[in-house]
């Protein structure tokens, strides 16, 4: 049987989650899975918890985790992965548009190679308005950091257990997993998935996403193009102000000296240059990127970590001789009405 922990984060959901629960476990004896669940409850305010413990109480694999308010879907999915122990995790949306049964095209998909792999929305069943920003971002996402999915926001995905090892995941930086995972070395695929009408309730994302995936996207950037090596970016940015500020300087330096020297060239007044103040503002702002550089590559010297450094992916020789530098992984407490033989 193939091991697989699906985790849902959940926010007012509570009419479509016995119905996913149902498809899920139809389309885990149809393809002889070994299926547990995790529903994390992030803060609803409706039925959406009362449904889990119900659940929970009839599916000795069902894993129900509550959180005492809506802290995002990011918070959600890294309490899903912190208790799960399978090999394969799959992170769904609670809202039924994902089809349980597009899951063995995705496990098919990893098992080519992939470390990482993201459905792809084709037939996406949303309104204009969010469909097109998002083939927008999505271009934008695959241009800044190469990494070119048609779909980096489904929440439909599939990974190896060994990606949550080392990405972490804060803020709302979940739709950038792929993205994180690349810039450690792990390999991304992408396949077309079934994308269903909403049947309950409505969406949670507003207008406002938009601009909130758009400073996410740099900081992803910025995390894993520059993130151990601040100075290249900062200092850079500020070498080329410093540079540009001292250039003009030194040209109107030079020129109020000309000036002065050859009565045939009218005299250079700096304080009525407005080139001057440019040239100032320029020299500063350079500075100043150039101590913030220093700042960054400080900070990332006291902080940084091994495991921040490289990514390892097998070990020769016997496992107990090496230990990971993260230490090793701590089971989960499991359910209460779980038993145990011993």
């Amino acid at each position: 049987m193939t091991p697989i922990t699906v985790v849902i984060p959940a926010f007012n959901e509570a009419e479509s989650l016995r119905e996913l629960h149902q498809q899920l476990h139809d389309v885990a004896a149809a393809n002889d899975y070994r299926l547990r669940i995790v529903m994390v409850d992030d803060g609803s305010t409706d039925d959406t918890w009362q449904t889990i413990e119900k659940l929970s109480a009839d599916d000795a694999n069902l894993l129900g985790v509550r959180f005492r308010r809506n802290f995002g879907k990011a918070a959600a999915l890294t309490a899903g992965f912190d208790v799960a122990e399978d090999p394969y995790v799959v992170t769904m949306d609670a809202d039924l548009q994902d089809d349980p049964a597009e899951l063995p095209l995705l496990l098919k998909k990893l098992n080519e190679g992939f470390d990482v792999v993201s459905g792809w929305k084709i037939h996406r069943q949303d309104p204009w308005h969010k469909t097109l920003p998002s083939k927008v971002f999505n271009k934008l996402v695959g241009w800044l950091t190469g990494v070119k999915l048609h779909d980096h926001n489904c929440g439909f995905k599939l990974y190896r257990r060994e990606v949550f090892n080392e990405v972490r995941i804060y803020g709302e930086l979940h739709r950038f997993v792929p993205v994180l995972a690349s810039a450690r070395g792990f390999k991304v695929g992408e396949v077309p998935v079934n994308h269903r009408p909403r049947k309950f309730g409505h969406s949670k994302y507003g207008f406002m996403r938009i601009f909130k995936g758009l400073l996410d996207l740099f900081t992803v950037k910025f995390i894993t193009g520059f993130g151990q090596r601040p100075q290249h970016l900062l200092g850079a940015t500020g070498l080329v102000a410093f540079l540009v500020g001292f250039v003009i300087l030194s040209y109107l330096a030079v020129m109020w000296c000309v000036s002065r020297i050859w009565t045939d060239i009218p005299e250079v007044h700096l304080h009525e240059t407005a080139a001057l103040y440019y040239a100032l503002a320029s020299f500063l702002i350079g500075g100043q990127f150039l101590s913030v550089g220093l700042l960054g590559e400080m900070i990332t010297a006291f902080l940084i970590r091994k495991a921040d450094m490289y990514s390892i992916s097998a070990y020769t020789g016997p496992e107990e001789r090496v230990t990971p530098a993260g230490g090793p992984h701590t089971p989960p407490v499991p359910p209460a009405h779980e038993t145990h033989d011993h």
